[in-house]
């Protein structure tokens, strides 16, 4: 194999299979904003982190010059009769400007109702504490999670 990092071996199935960056998905709020990401194989969402808003260019330039990212998920905060909701007024902006910091990389949008709701209950589900689970930081990365999960789930 000429390149091990860029390509592995699948030798029962004899066949050869370029890895894939990374999808993050952004979870964006006006004070703090919660990441995720995939393995490079896009199987498993992980919580990433949650960066302070002022600070997440330059997180997320940091952290595609580190990891290969591909894509990027953003989520689209809807009203229940889905109308764009206030938040789109701080998102649409920063999704302009994510579009002209990485050109080349795909933007989607996935509505994101719900996921801080889904994110506190499973939060219970998983037995975290109390005191854990009123860090909205933690609530900002597992919606970006699930935002992510949903994303794979229906684009696989």
């Amino acid at each position: 194999m000429a390149d091990a990092s860029k390509h592995f071996q699948l030798s029962t199935f004899g066949f050869q299979m370029n890895d894939m960056g990374r999808i993050m998905a952004i979870d964006y709020g006006r004070v703090r904003t919660g990441l995720a990401v995939t393995d490079p194989m896009r199987i498993i969402a992980t919580a990433l982190t949650t960066v302070e808003t002022p600070m997440l260019m330059s997180y997320i330039k940091d952290y595609c010059a580190r990891e290969e990212v591909d894509e990027f998920v953003v989520g689209e905060a809807k009203h229940m009769n889905n109308t764009p909701s206030e938040s789109m007024q701080y998102i649409e902006p920063f999704v302009a400007a994510l579009a002209a910091a990485f050109p080349e990389k795909k933007i989607a949008r996935i509505d994101e109702r719900f996921t801080s709701k889904l994110a506190f209950q499973s939060m219970i589900d998983s037995g975290m504490k109390k005191k854990d689970r009123r860090d909205k930081g933690t609530i900002d990365r597992v919606a970006a999670t699930i935002m992510l999960q949903d994303y794979l789930r229906t684009n696989s």
